[in-house]
């Protein structure tokens, strides 16, 4: 399994059936990246937007949850 799919595994009970999209999202916009070139290095920026992105869709505890999970695959 790549990086990027745990982060989706990891993602989807926050986002559902959202999670690849959100996080394929969250790669483009913000670092600039493929989803399928996402590495470890990447997981910190990666964790920061999916934390602001979330939080404006859920719970913003739930949202940092999230995004320590992210960060805690690095």
């Amino acid at each position: 399994m790549s990086l990027y799919e745990t982060v989706v595994n990891t993602g989807k009970p926050y986002l559902g059936p959202a999670a690849e999209s959100f996080i394929a999202r969250q790669c483009k916009s913000h670092l600039k990246i493929d989803p399928a070139a996402l590495s470890r290095p990447h997981l910190k920026e990666l964790a920061k937007w999916m934390e602001i992105g979330g939080g404006l869709i859920m719970d913003s505890a739930k949202a940092a949850e999230m995004a320590k999970k992210i960060l805690a695959l690095s």
